[in-house]
């Protein structure tokens, strides 16, 4: 099973002249940055959806802030992400950056390898 998502950018194929598609691994990478973006209240008809990570960033820059990111990607992954399957999620404060590092190695169903994907999470203004 391959699984498919459109490209949220809205780029169009040069020969097909249709929106490109993300398949397997970009598809499922996309939809979990979505997720995380994503914040409560803010799909209509879907309140639930999303988590407050946004919101944290503005929460002070430590270690129990970190670990309250874990918790809510953590959830937001397991409870709206069925393709993906965490195998290891790392947030750690970066005072110099003023934001957290964040590494997540997780496994996409249906394929044999782990996917690592970093990212630095900071507050826009």
């Amino acid at each position: 099973r391959v699984y498919k998502d459109l490209d949220l950018n809205f780029n169009i194929h040069p020969i097909k002249k249709d929106i490109n598609k993300h398949t397997a691994e970009r598809a499922v990478i996309n939809s979990i940055k979505n997720l995380m973006l994503t914040n409560f209240y803010e799909r209509p008809f879907r309140p639930n959806l999303g988590s407050n990570v946004r919101s944290l960033l503005f929460e002070p820059l430590d270690s129990g802030t970190a670990s309250l990111l874990e918790i809510a990607i953590r959830d937001v992954i397991k409870n709206y992400e069925p393709r993906a399957r965490i195998n290891r999620l790392y947030v750690e404060a970066d005072f110099e950056n003023n934001g957290f590092k964040t590494e997540m190695e997780f496994f996409v169903l249906n394929l044999t390898t782990s996917l690592t994907i970093n990212f630095f999470l900071e507050r826009a203004r």
